[in-house]
Parts: C-alpha cells; structure tokens; sequence
C-alpha cells in the first residue's frame, strides 16, 4: 500500500487565497482608476456633453448664416440686407443716420 505523507505547513494553506487577493486588488483598482475605469468613462460622459453643447450652438450658427446667404443669393436679393451687412463690416454711415448695433453677424 503506497501513502503519501506531507507535512502541514502554515503558510501553505495562505498561498492561493493571497495570490486571489492580489488579482482582485489588481484589477479592482483599475477597474475604478485605469485608462477605461470607472472615474475616466465619467470624464469622457463630460466631454460628450460638453461637445453636444457646443454642436449645438455652431449648429444654431450655421443656420443663421444660411438664412443670410439664402437672403442675398440670386433671385431673392434684399437690397436692405445687403446694405446692412456692407455697412456693418465696414463701419460706414452717412452723417445724418443713428447706428445701433446688434452684433447679429
């Protein structure tokens, strides 16, 4: 009859729960702390929202800058459109008009 004896030893029966506790801790850090952790999917959601936010507004731009062209294109040219963009962006008026301006361009 062949049996096999082995000492007891202490520290033996720690080996596999400790390397166990060293991959959860591993992972469970970066989990929460790595480069797609828990913290950086939070910045990126911010960044998203942040750049939705600035869709929109150039988004908003756009249109009115296409409803201007489309005042000035041929066809459906308003004189007084072009008139008040000219004098806008070259500052001239003549000297008996009162110039308010409202920044729409």
């Amino acid at each position: 009859m062949w049996t096999k004896h082995h000492k007891q030893r202490r520290f033996g029966r720690l080996v596999i729960p400790a390397i166990t506790v060293a991959f959860v801790s591993y992972f469970g850090y970066h989990c929460i702390h790595g480069d797609l952790g828990l913290i950086a999917t939070e910045k990126f959601e911010q960044q998203r929202l942040d750049r939705e936010k600035d869709l929109s507004k150039l988004t908003e731009k756009r249109q009115q800058l296409e409803r201007q062209v489309s005042l000035m294109s041929d066809g459906s040219l308003e004189k007084d459109m072009l008139d008040e963009i000219a004098r806008y962006q070259l500052n001239v008026s003549r000297p008996d008009e009162i110039v308010i301006f409202n920044n729409y361009f």
